[in-house]
């Protein structure tokens, strides 16, 4: 512990010479700080992939994206048509005609299953588990894992980002929780009212550093009477706070007037406000997520509309979702592309369970948690291909099944992330990252 007190042997700076070493040697969970800081460069070095995950919340149709079903009666079938893409025997539903010219980028995926009860939880998309027996603390998402692991990959820019406001039903706000990993690794939050505090109002750069080290040296105290660990996690927090004041690089990422026009138009705006109780469908939100990516994070979440259409399902689609998700991902995929990145950067985009292949009474698709669908792009991977199908009806898997897990497992792969490797949940009980599955290797 530092001497808050002073010393009768006392360097130039006010430190005295014993207490520099003390610092030197000081340790955090039995590694000294030469330890860490030595830890913290050779993550930077594991990795310098990165993730966009779309969480389409509530489930959309598979059957009216990805997957139609033109031989199947009228009433499973629906009113939406397939359209040819650029790799020939690949349709997809005529309302995506930007995702179809790009398809030789992508890979659609038509046999996901693995939520246990079709509730409406963003939960295994994140984790790819069930909520069901979670070890002490809760299992934590792929952002809160890769940002215990991997670390930033720069100080002034959090390694997991989440861009959604809050939403009347949480879970469609979630960007993925930190379950026993803590509060150290949640997502960083930029929408909303907290954008405000990353500035510095009326505090020079100097005038900060110097409150930083007073703090610091006010938290060495306090950690060192802290049990329960609490405080390792809140100067985690602190350090990063600091970063991004006495930074613009995270403010710049998000700051979209900086961007070419002609790359904002090929985005588009989509709309910014929640959608029912649901996310918004805004289109910024993949170009922003490009650009933070660009700026060092790692994880990049973006919650996107609400596709729980139990009811006039077709005009949900056409009218509001399917055109603007088309132009949305279809844009940030041939951005990765142009840019140079898309071999650094995985996208994935899912939902959390299909719809049920009979259509209701009032034109909607209920809940059908034995199959749904997603995409993925980017990170280098065989494109160009469809993996799974379902059978006539779009009701059961006919062949190669694809639990969220395998996909989870396959963005750890690219991330850099050993799946043997463990973290220690709240009991101290070793966890695996990914438990049972491995990648998908029809990806190469």
């Amino acid at each position: 512990m530092l001497n808050l007190l002073g010393s009768k042997k006392m360097l130039c700076d006010g430190i005295s010479r014993r207490d520099m070493l003390r610092v030197g040697a000081m340790t955090v969970g039995g590694l000294s700080l030469t330890d860490i800081l030595r830890a913290d460069e050779a993550a930077g070095r594991k990795s310098q992939k990165s993730l966009v995950m779309v969480y389409m919340c509530g489930a959309p149709g598979h059957q009216d994206m990805y997957d139609l079903k033109m031989s199947a009666p009228a009433e499973i079938r629906g009113e939406f048509r397939p359209i040819p893409t650029n790799v020939p025997g690949i349709e997809i539903c005529e309302h995506m005609p930007r995702m179809a010219a790009i398809m030789d980028k992508l890979v659609p995926l038509r046999s996901v299953y693995g939520s246990p009860d079709g509730d409406h939880d963003s939960f295994i998309c994140y984790t790819g588990r069930s909520k069901r027996q979670q070890p002490p603390g809760g299992w934590p998402s792929v952002g809160s894992t890769v940002s215990k692991l991997l670390g930033p990959r720069n100080r002034a820019v959090p390694p997991f980002v989440g861009l959604s406001p809050d939403t009347g039903h949480p879970p469609y706000g979630s960007p993925g929780h930190p379950g026993f990993l803590g509060v150290s690794h949640t997502a960083f939050r930029p929408s909303g009212p907290g954008r405000a505090d990353m500035v510095l109002n009326g505090i020079d750069s100097s005038r900060l550093g110097d409150r930083k080290q007073l703090l610091s040296s006010f938290d060495i105290l306090r950690r060192d009477i802290d049990a329960s660990g609490t405080m390792d996690g809140m100067d985690s927090l602190s350090r990063q706070a600091f970063e991004i004041l006495t930074s613009s690089k995270l403010v710049e990422a998000l700051d979209l007037s900086q961007e070419d026009p002609a790359v904002r138009a090929r985005y588009g705006k989509g709309d910014d406000k929640n959608f029912g109780d649901g996310a918004p469908r805004n289109l910024e939100h993949f170009l922003m997520a490009r650009r933070l990516i660009e700026a060092g994070a790692r994880v990049v979440t973006l919650n996107f509309g609400r596709w729980d259409f139990h009811s006039d399902n077709f005009n949900g689609m056409k009218n509001t979702h399917l055109p603007q998700f088309d132009q949305g991902l279809s844009a940030l995929v041939e951005d990765l592309h142009a840019r140079g990145m898309a071999d650094d950067v995985m996208v994935v985009a899912w939902g959390e369970f299909g719809r049920t292949p009979r259509i209701n009474g009032e034109a909607g698709r209920d809940h059908w948690p034995q199959v749904g669908g997603g995409v993925l792009a980017g990170g280098g991977i065989k494109a160009g291909q469809v993996i799974g199908a379902t059978d006539r009806l779009g009701a059961e898997i006919a062949d190669r099944p694809i639990h969220f897990a395998e996909v989870i497992a396959t963005l750890y792969r690219h991330l850099g992330i050993d799946l043997e490797t463990k973290l220690n949940d709240l009991a101290g009980r070793p966890q695996y990252v990914v438990d049972g599955k491995k990648p998908l290797p029809e990806l190469g």
